[in-house]
């Protein structure tokens, strides 16, 4: 009997890998039996990560949730784990520390057993207060190394990294392969390193399939002294996922480890109950291509977790971009072109940006801004003339020091604008915010929940959590939901009814066709009865502006005494903000700018934009509105 390797199913984010939503609870609960039936799971990954958002934007309670679903597996002996993101928490930017503390001691309660804590910059000054409250909550602390490859990140550094968090307090190790790409023989002698020096500490390995190295990968960390590979199944395995528990059980077991064996009838009841999860909505929320592995992201090395996000933002900035494109007469551009694009970008701006793990926040970080170069170079502008603010935050270290060196252009550009830099600790940074956030929900009479979990979900998601008390977030998302429900259902009747006039039997008939609408690519199986005729290749029209002019803009008009007035127009689609922080001074009517000040922000991507006046003068008119959607090139102010 070989050694004994435990599996764990990431069932959280397998979906997160694959698109935007996850189950509803009541669907999470469903699949929680026939999971635990399955009988060759040691863990199963329940929550953590966008779990909490997610919920929150379907207008639903997250606490409820996590509470419900991990129940089945607390009864069952099933070991349940969440992601948290170390200094970020559970969102996308820091968090105050008495709120930190609160969140391990809710999800504790909760029924969460292991918290696997995660820095995007693999800083262990930030997961310190993470190993120390998840133990204080009653929960094993697991350190996760975020792997990438570069000349920065070699198996000494990784294995030194696991000797620093388990002097601050990791009880368990996890080789966290965000992106997969991992070398296999590097990922096994990171294992071999870790094991030599640490041998009673567990390791876990996590891989993405999305290069196609993962299974290897599992092989050789297994072969090295790993004690647990994630594992994800069918129909959302592989793509931007992981690898199937399938292929990883069988391949294991070759290679003479122990593993229990698995039901196979529980096993086709969770894989039928996720494709109805997906038949019933969630697959409006999922892009095919996020279904395929790809090899072109060994060069830039982004995670599957994030492409999911990447292609909706990618659909969003090439509509903009062809509106602006088209405005011009200058020729568009597809969504094809835009990826490589973006790929090639990311490989030019991460060295420049410091080398940053790729891993969330961070790699959003690093897509941002390769993605608002490209989208600027296009427009005949330089790079870097659109660096958000959260990616500033990481250059400047207020979120710990970066692995390499800043690029000599970012530094001038830094120097330029007068941007300190910081080297203390990040936590500093964000003082305590309990009280304030309990004397707000005192304010509205909203009751702390039980074990103050309440209070925790508002002070850790506040928009997103108010959005979900007044009902806006459930309207906002079954809007949504409809819209594209309707739109998927007007591109296949349109399809159906492309016009024919040749008959049948010139041409041997199409049994599918690729049909091309407003940029989503479709496949339609075609039938025929006796009296079809058949139907003409199509072609997609090409890629090129309208023929006709583009509109005139807008009279932009002239004062009293006839000086001209110009308009400062937004550079990107999203939610508009006079202002970012509340002690903060918004812009008015009557105030005089320079080029270079900043006007506004626009939070787009996950990240906010401040938006920079490219002309000077006095402010006589301001027309987006403070919280509300604009779209890229909508007029914001006027100055004479």
């Amino acid at each position: 009997m070989g050694k004994e390797i435990k599996l764990c199913l990431v069932y959280r984010d397998m979906w997160q890998s694959s698109g935007k939503y996850l189950p509803r609870v009541d669907q999470l609960k469903r699949v929680a039996e026939p999971i635990i039936n399955m009988g060759c799971f040691a863990r199963v990954e329940t929550n953590g990560g966008g779990f909490e958002q997610i919920n929150l934007l379907f207008g639903e309670n997250p606490n409820k949730a996590v509470r419900e679903w991990t129940q089945p597996f607390n009864d069952a002996g099933i070991q349940t784990q969440m992601l948290e993101r170390g200094l970020n928490g559970l969102r996308m930017r820091p968090v105050p520390a008495d709120i930190r503390r609160l969140m391990f001691i809710v999800k504790k309660k909760q029924g969460t057993d292991i918290s696997r804590s995660f820095d995007g910059l693999n800083n262990p000054q930030n997961l310190e207060n993470s190993f120390l409250f998840a133990q204080e909550a009653g929960m094993i602390a697991q350190g996760a190394l975020s792997l990438t490859h570069s000349p920065i990140h070699t198996v000494d550094y990784y294995v030194d990294l696991a000797d620093k968090y388990i002097a601050l307090g990791a009880q368990e190790i996890c080789i966290k392969d965000m992106a997969g790409i991992g070398r296999p023989v590097s990922v096994g002698k990171i294992v071999k390193g870790i094991k030599d020096r640490h041998p009673d500490t567990l390791v876990q390995y996590h891989g993405h399939s999305t290069p196609g190295f993962s299974v290897a990968s599992s092989l050789e960390a297994a072969r090295n002294g790993a004690d647990i590979i994630d594992v994800g199944m069918d129909p959302l395995s592989w793509g931007t996922g992981h690898a199937d528990l399938l292929t990883i059980h069988e391949m294991l077991r070759d290679a003479g480890f122990s593993l229990p064996d698995i039901d196979r009838k529980a096993y086709m009841q969770v894989r039928s109950l996720t494709q109805e999860f997906m038949d019933d909505f969630l697959s409006h929320y999922i892009n095919p291509r996020n279904r395929k592995m790809n090899s072109l992201l060994i060069g830039p090395g982004l995670p599957g977790g994030m492409m999911g996000s990447l292609m909706a933002d990618l659909e969003a900035n090439l509509k903009g971009l062809n509106k602006w494109l088209g405005k011009r007469n200058m020729p568009l551009k597809n969504q094809e072109d835009l990826l490589l694009e973006l790929f090639e970008e990311v490989e030019y701006v991460w060295p420049k940006l410091g080398y940053p793990p790729l891993v969330t926040p961070f790699s959003q970080y690093v897509k941002n801004a390769a993605l608002m170069n490209v989208m600027q170079k296009t427009k005949g502008k330089e790079r870097w003339s659109m660096l958000d603010e959260n990616t500033w935050g990481m250059l400047l270290g207020r979120s710990g020091q970066l692995p390499g060196p800043l690029g000599e252009e970012i530094q001038g550009l830094a120097k330029a604008q007068n941007r300190e830099f910081f080297s203390g600790k990040p936590q500093d940074l964000y003082p305590d915010e309990l009280e304030l956030f309990a004397a707000k929900m005192d304010q509205n009479n909203w009751d702390y929940g039980e074990d103050d979990e309440e209070l925790m979900e508002y002070a850790m998601h506040p928009t997103q959590y108010e959005d979900y008390k007044s009902g806006k977030a459930k309207k906002a998302f079954l809007e949504d939901l409809e819209n594209r429900k309707a739109k998927k259902a007007g591109a296949a009747k349109a399809a159906l009814n492309i016009p024919v006039s040749v008959k049948a039997n010139v041409n041997p008939q199409p049994k599918t066709m690729n049909i091309n609408v407003n940029g989503e690519h479709y496949k339609v199986s075609v039938s025929y009865d006796e009296n079809a005729v058949n139907v003409p290749q199509i072609a997609n029209p090409p890629a090129t502006a309208p023929a006709s002019a583009p509109p005139a803009p807008a009279s932009a008009g002239t004062t009293s005494n006839s000086s001209p007035m110009e308009e400062i127009t937004a550079p990107l689609e999203g939610k508009f903000f006079l202002t970012r922080e509340s002690g903060e001074v918004p812009i008015k009517v009557g105030d005089t700018i320079q080029k270079g000040t900043t006007i506004a922000y626009i939070e787009a991507m996950k990240v906010v934009n401040a938006i920079a006046s490219d002309k000077e003068g006095t402010i006589v008119e301001i027309l987006a509105r403070h919280g509300e959607e604009i779209e890229e090139d909508d007029v914001i102010l006027r100055i004479q």
